[in-house]
């Protein structure tokens, strides 16, 4: 019994998809914090274009 439960692999691929998933996210958080001043002044862009004038 001991022996089937260390030869089973069935868990291992949700494990490892898992992994690849929270790789996948703080890569994009990395990058999303790189570009975050940039993506602020388009933003602030397009609202001071959006805003009526006087």
């Amino acid at each position: 019994m001991t022996r089937d439960f260390l030869k089973d692999e069935r868990g291992a691929t949700s494990i490892e998809y898992a992994v690849i998933a929270a790789m996948i996210f703080f890569a994009i958080l990395g990058s999303l914090s790189l570009i975050a001043p940039q993506l602020n002044i388009v933003f602030n862009n397009a609202e001071a274009g959006l805003t009526p004038t006087p």
